[in-house]
């Protein structure tokens, strides 16, 4: 038997009716059984509160983790709960070395589960989608839960608003193209691939602007793709766009490794304000020339990470415009129109007239984590803290055969008047034994965090 067309749309018709009337159990005003409960959803509590007071940190680097370590030995009553969007922890400090395989993976990643599990707080993977500081509330993918006390430890963002505006495209072609490899996500292996498959040509790095993360560091990373470049007998030029007028911190040492072992392999421009990039046609208009670039490491501007922004921890200049970092009590850390909020890292905001910003390294957040933990800890207790300060330590890699380094520290005092003060103490001479002691306070760092 056949079926003319007339025949066969009325017999789908009829078929269609059947299997909507079918459907129609399964809408949305339909009994539907219950999804497995531990799928979560915004909507549910992630925990309910309990009795003790409950500590929720949101970020899981250098000082989120510390912080969450340190309130469980000062803060035994404590519940304390640690929100990281990533599964593994991977360390910005000494990637860079990574980068060109004078260490391997398992050095800078750590296991977020177990050391949640050795040292008695709860860890949640997840997204941190709303902080809703009136209602003292976070809310995550995986389920919204409240707290007594917030430490926000959220890192950097990229300001490509500065760059390209509201142009999502253009600034998701930059980032997944030629990522600036400066949070700790897929950026690293993505950039660590481009560099070892890197066959010759103009390799450019464009610098950001001041308040940056790790200030020297894009110096070190400079190096030691010239290193990698001169080692393989690649023949490549990095040129380093940089939005200053001159390498700082540890200018000299820098500035000497770049004409005594790199001179065939860097190019440094100052005074390199970044107008234009266009990703695609691999071009960048600066202030100090324009050019091309067969790979590129582009650093946008540095802000606040996204979580700072999300808990309105952001504070505003005199024209009443964002600074783009957290508006903190420079001893205290908390939030100035919030005394149960801390802020921690990278995105501390203005802290001394003298030197504006603390230098925003994963040192600083390590210290940052035990100072709020024990000003938590006080509190929990009944007691009301004393200020404390941090202080600061950057190892910079500048050559790979022999291995050397430069270094520099920071410390930090109170005045009379109140005012932080700053003291930076550059080592310019570059040598072997700050490579030995770069090692070794990378692996006390770790240990701290991790054992």
């Amino acid at each position: 038997m056949s079926l003319d067309r007339r025949h066969f749309l009325a017999a789908g018709a009829g078929a269609a009716g059947a299997l909507l009337a079918g459907c129609a159990s399964t809408g949305p005003a339909a009994s539907r059984p219950a999804q497995p409960f531990f799928i979560g959803s915004p909507a549910q509590m992630l925990m309910p509160k309990g009795k003790a007071p409950r500590v929720v940190v949101c970020g899981g680097g250098w000082g989120g983790l510390t912080t969450a370590k340190y309130l469980r030995q000062l803060a035994p009553s404590a519940e304390v709960v640690l929100l990281e969007r990533n599964p593994v922890f991977f360390s910005c400090p000494i990637s860079n070395k990574w980068l060109v395989d004078m260490v391997d993976t398992s050095f800078i990643t750590h296991d977020y589960l177990r050391v949640s599990a050795q040292h008695g707080y709860r860890f949640v993977q997840c997204e941190v989608l709303e902080i809703d500081r009136g209602a003292r509330r976070v809310v995550t993918s995986q389920g919204a839960l409240d707290y007594d006390y917030l430490v926000i430890a959220p890192g950097i963002r990229y300001n490509y608003e500065a760059w390209f505006g509201n142009d999502r495209a253009i600034a998701d072609a930059t980032r997944t193209r030629f990522p600036a490899a400066y949070v700790s996500n897929a950026e690293h292996f993505a950039l660590k691939k481009a560099l070892h498959g890197f066959k010759g040509g103009d390799w450019v790095m464009t610098l950001p602007p001041p308040p940056q993360r790790c200030p020297p560091s894009p110096y070190e990373r400079a190096c030691m793709v010239a290193w990698y470049f001169k080692a393989n007998k690649i023949k490549g030029r990095v040129t380093i766009l940089d939005h200053k007028d001159g390498v700082r911190p540890i200018g000299p040492g820098f500035r000497a490794a770049f004409t005594e072992l790199y001179k065939d392999y860097i190019t440094y421009v100052p005074n390199a304000h970044v107008q234009s990039i266009d990703p695609f046609k691999k071009e960048i208009k600066t202030d100090a020339g324009d050019m091309k670039f067969d790979h590129a490491v582009l650093m946008a501007p540095h802000q606040a990470g996204d979580l700072a922004w999300k808990a309105d921890a952001i504070g505003l200049n005199s024209q009443g415009k964002y600074t783009g970092w957290a508006d903190v009590d420079p001893l205290m850390l908390n939030l100035k129109n919030d005394p149960n909020v801390y802020v921690i890292g990278d995105a501390v905001g203005f802290v001394s007239p003298q030197f504006a910003f603390y230098p925003k390294s994963a040192h600083v957040a390590n210290q940052h984590g035990h100072i709020v933990a024990a000003y938590i800890a006080e509190r929990v207790a009944g007691r009301s803290p004393k200020a404390t300060l941090p202080d600061n330590l950057c190892y910079m890699m500048v050559n790979g055969d022999p291995r050397e380094a430069i270094s520099v520290q920071f410390d930090y005092k109170v005045n009379a008047q109140g005012v932080i003060e700053q003291t930076q103490i550059d080592i310019n001479q570059r040598s072997a034994d700050l490579v030995r002691e770069n090692f070794r306070w990378a692996g006390l760092k770790f240990d701290d965090m991790f054992s």
